[in-house]
């Protein structure tokens, strides 16, 4: 990668972020790192997962443009370090792409002079550098010169008042200091490197069990004789607690927030409790060579029974968080359990492909945090301040005004809409005039590098 090309992005950097909130520059700064990582690894742009991962990466940057949320910058932020390990290793798993990427970003400029592993990186010749010569030429002559100002101006009013008039306001350190940043950032990452150890070792693991030498019918039938027994109870103890739930369900259509809330969390906390232990007891029970045994069928086929029977559990949670998100709005908390909800169900299905394809716990891991991976992008993608306002002045039956009004100014716009149709209690109609004022003023003093979205509504209007 040409220096000058490298120094050209780290001025552009600091312009873009030093004393800046975030908005349009991060849409930028993400524009900017893929050309400078294509320019330089243009052969793995021609893998189908950097591609995917260059257009989720734009696409979080203009997340943030459009609704400045935290879960946007986040999510820019996981798919930058995931871009940046998929260049370096695009075959590793999702998770080896950030340890590669994270590396990269903080030590790759050191990886890439200082490593002394011959396999990876071939030794350049150099020409010795004099660094004690250039300073001397720099320092000694520098010193002189403004020693010899300091007697000049003493000497001549004139010369004194020429020097006073030479203003260097205009060098800003903090300025210099954010390019050097910049400078040193892409440095590190315009030729990703890889965390050898962990990326060797993800290489190497497959994800389908083997049949280990060890491998006895006798004790096998003894585990599956187990198993059965454990997963057969369990079995029986789901459904018995499935129909005590849907009976409470279709017997209390009305109910009181205070029960429904209390109902929904003691459902999440017993779903949290029961897919962790069957999740880790079908990890155990076919950990091993027991995925070989010829009499197995039965055993697997409670094991997909008790799957399948825990995904009904996931139903009747979303059931009532359905109904109290109906009778009492939509808030982040009932949003995480459908997010939440969405993940189990996400785990259980790999957790069933595991068993019937006989696959390792790698298997599950790999598959899992991608899946993890996802539904943060999406999520990042949707303004969900907006939404939580529109739902709940549409369609819930009661809302929290208040919880409303605290969210972020990603619904400001919204709110000041309701005051001519929806609000009308003089406290309310204040607290949204003050909110929307004082995110016009806010708005007003964005640099172009801050602008979003809403600076563009804010000019229609």
């Amino acid at each position: 990668m040409n220096k000058a090309t490298l120094l050209i992005g780290a001025i552009l950097f600091s312009t873009l972020f030093y004393g800046k909130t975030l908005g349009l520059n991060l849409l930028l700064f993400s524009i900017t790192t893929v050309v400078i990582l294509f320019l330089s690894n243009r052969h793995n742009f021609k893998n189908q997962s950097t591609i995917i991962f260059t257009c989720l990466y734009i696409t979080t940057g203009l997340s943030v443009f459009f609704h400045d949320s935290l879960l946007s910058i986040i999510a820019n932020l996981v798919t930058f370090f995931t871009l940046i390990g998929s260049i370096s290793e695009h075959k590793s798993s999702i998770y080896i792409n950030w340890l590669n990427g994270i590396y990269s970003s903080v030590a790759g400029l050191f990886h890439r002079n200082y490593s002394e592993d011959a396999n990876t990186q071939k030794e350049i010749p150099k020409k010795d550098i004099d660094y004690m010569h250039i300073t001397k030429i720099i320092v000694i002559p520098g010193a002189i010169v403004f020693i010899f100002i300091l007697l000049y101006q003493n000497g001549n009013p004139l010369f004194e008042e020429l020097i006073d008039k030479i203003d260097l306001g205009f060098i800003n350190l903090q300025w210099v200091l954010f390019t050097v940043l910049g400078y040193y950032l892409y440095s590190n990452i315009y030729k990703p490197v890889e965390v050898e150890p962990a990326t060797k070792v993800d290489l190497k693991t497959e994800n389908n069990l083997i049949k280990s030498e060890k491998f006895s019918d006798l004790i096998l039938k003894k585990e599956n004789q187990l198993g059965i027994t454990l997963i057969a109870l369990l079995n029986v103890l789901i459904v018995i607690f499935l129909i005590t739930d849907v009976t409470f369900i279709l017997t209390n259509l009305d109910i009181r927030a205070s029960v429904f809330s209390a109902q929904v969390h003691s459902g999440i906390n017993a779903l949290i409790a029961s897919i962790i232990i069957a999740i880790i007891i079908l990890l155990y029970v076919f950990r091993g060579d027991l995925n070989f045994y010829k009499d197995n069928q039965i055993i697997k086929r409670l094991a997909f029974s008790w799957i399948l029977l825990n995904a009904f559990l996931i139903l009747s949670i979303a059931v009532k968080n359905g109904q109290y998100i109906y009778y009492f709005g939509l808030t982040y908390k009932r949003i995480g359990v459908i997010i939440y909800l969405i993940l189990t169900l996400t785990g259980l299905a790999t957790t069933l492909i595991k068993i019937d394809k006989i696959r390792n716990i790698w298997y599950l891991f790999r598959l899992n945090t991608k899946a993890a991976f996802i539904v943060l992008v999406m999520a990042s993608m949707v303004n969900w301040d907006y939404h939580i306002t529109n739902y709940n002045f549409n369609y819930a039956q009661s809302m929290d005004f208040q919880y409303l009004i605290e969210l972020s100014n990603n619904n400001t716009f919204f709110l000041k809409e309701q005051i001519d149709t929806n609000v009308t209690h003089p406290d309310s109609i204040r607290q949204i005039e003050y909110k929307y004022n004082e995110y016009v003023k806010q708005l007003s003093m964005h640099s172009w590098q801050e602008l979003q979205y809403d600076n563009l509504n804010l000019n229609k209007e």
